[in-house]
């Protein structure tokens, strides 16, 4: 199959391959507001109709009840399935399909796409768009691509150039400044169907540098974004703690990540909570950094710009937390997650390969990476073995907040191929969702502060 991408993107991408690219003339930064939004998507809809143009995003419906953010009734609830993907006609949609989706029909004969009408729901604050503006004439990449250079706090490069600029966008997408969890559950579903639940927590995400009040440049080596995970359950897991912080400077200030283990009554520096790891959480289904479909440092692969493509991805996730339609019960299925309870949308994405740097260790040698052009924590991934086999394939959990800015994209699903098991990781239950809140003071994301309350 030829793979189909936009004139614009392949335009943009072919020149670059490996090297990294200055900021964009001021001809091209002209495009944002105009036939691009400030973030540096497309406005225009598709020719056939299938994507709509972007109209300034979601608006909460009437059910919305703003005393509890967290809990987001599906403004879609009344539309009907377009159309359904499986075993049976996958390959006549193949050019409109991630080779992720690819492997999934070609593991799974029960798998299937229900596909709805494309709702183009990201919405930002006026500061994050303003800044992006600026980044377009002025941001740029050194020291390999690991170190920002002249840029603002928004998207840094809204008409990316190459593969490593997508991948910045998608470091600092936005999420908003401060926002919680109080009922995250991991669970995984093993190669028989059987479930179960590997991690219970609350966790709180705090970006430094979406602060609306913030006027300065970026320093270049702050932080992008503070976690902080505490877990109640399952009962050997209750009591632990892990915090990260993840900082702008990748080549001298790398992700730090601590533990608290209760059973010690010590805090250790983590160093392995990155990289190729296995995911604690979701009991080795997965990488650390196959969270969110990518969480990490860039320095191990070169990333190259493929282009932009038309493809069906899961977007606007409401439906998989009504628990009504789709409790427990009904969404853990075998081998993949009930697919009547996943929606997928038609989206404009941009398409990155990763390729392994020589001299550096990863067990996926290859990796194609799809993000939203609207909004980049929406996103899917293939990562490929030493064969070239995809082994693994990530999407995320997406949907849009009501109550401020942003996506929540930090849930998201893990397939494991060769075990025929996946992991749901850092979803929320339904109690209480996830919503902003004011911002913690920055000693709240220390290790001092772990152990003063890590009392089991």
């Amino acid at each position: 199959m030829k793979t189909r991408y936009s004139s614009l993107a392949l335009a943009m991408g072919l020149a670059i391959s490996g090297s990294v690219i200055a900021a964009v003339s001021e001809e091209q930064a002209q495009q944002l507001g105009d036939n691009l939004t400030l973030w540096g998507a497309e406005k225009a809809g598709n020719a056939e109709g299938t994507i709509p143009a972007y109209t300034g995003g979601v608006e909460p419906p009437a059910s919305y009840d703003p005393s509890r953010p967290g809990i987001r009734p599906d403004p879609f609830a009344d539309e009907q399935v377009l159309f359904t993907i499986d075993a049976s006609n996958y390959t006549e949609h193949q050019e409109q399909l991630t080779s992720a989706a690819v492997a999934l029909f070609e593991k799974y004969p029960e798998f299937k796409i229900n596909v709805y009408p494309s709702h183009r729901t990201a919405r930002y604050p006026q500061h994050y768009l303003d800044a992006a503006k600026k980044n377009a004439t002025s941001c740029t990449l050194v020291a390999d691509g690991l170190q920002l250079q002249g840029c603002w706090a928004g998207t840094p490069f809204p008409v990316p150039q190459s593969g490593i600029e997508v991948m910045w966008n998608r470091y600092m997408k936005y999420e908003g400044h401060a926002f919680m969890s109080q009922d995250l559950k991991t669970t995984i579903v093993d190669g028989s169907g059987s479930v179960i639940d590997t991690a219970g927590q609350t966790q709180w995400n705090q970006y430094p540098l979406w602060d609306p009040s913030r006027t300065e440049p970026l320093e270049g080596d702050e932080i992008n974004e503070m976690l902080r995970a505490d877990y109640d359950s399952p009962t050997r897991k209750s009591g632990e703690k892990l915090i990260i912080h993840d900082s702008l400077n990748m080549l001298t200030n790398a992700r730090r990540a601590w533990s608290y283990l209760p059973g010690q009554r010590r805090v250790k520096l983590s160093p392995d909570v990155a990289y190729d790891t296995p995911s604690p959480a979701g009991a080795g289904i997965g990488t650390v950094d196959d969270s969110s479909v990518f969480y990490g440092a860039f320095d191990r692969y070169d990333f190259e710009l493929m282009g932009k493509k038309e493809v069906y991805l899961p977007y606007n996730m409401f439906k998989m937390y009504d628990t009504e339609q789709c409790g427990r019960d009904e969404v853990f299925t075998k081998n993949f997650a009930n697919p009547d309870c996943v929606r997928w949308e038609l989206h404009r994405v941009w398409v990155v390969e990763a390729t392994l740097k020589e001299g550096k260790r990863h067990i996926y040698p290859r990796r194609t990476f799809y993000w939203d052009e609207d909004y980049l924590g929406v996103g899917m991934s293939a990562s490929y073995d030493s064969t070239g086999a995809v082994y693994r394939v990530v999407h995320s959990e997406s949907f849009p907040k009501y109550e401020g800015y942003g996506h929540i994209s930090g849930q998201f699903i893990t397939h494991d191929l060769a075990s025929g098991a996946y992991a749901r990781q850092a979803y929320s239950t339904g109690r209480s969702g996830w919503y902003d809140i004011e911002p913690k003071p920055m000693s709240f994301f220390s290790p001092q502060a772990m152990s003063a309350g890590g009392v089991r």
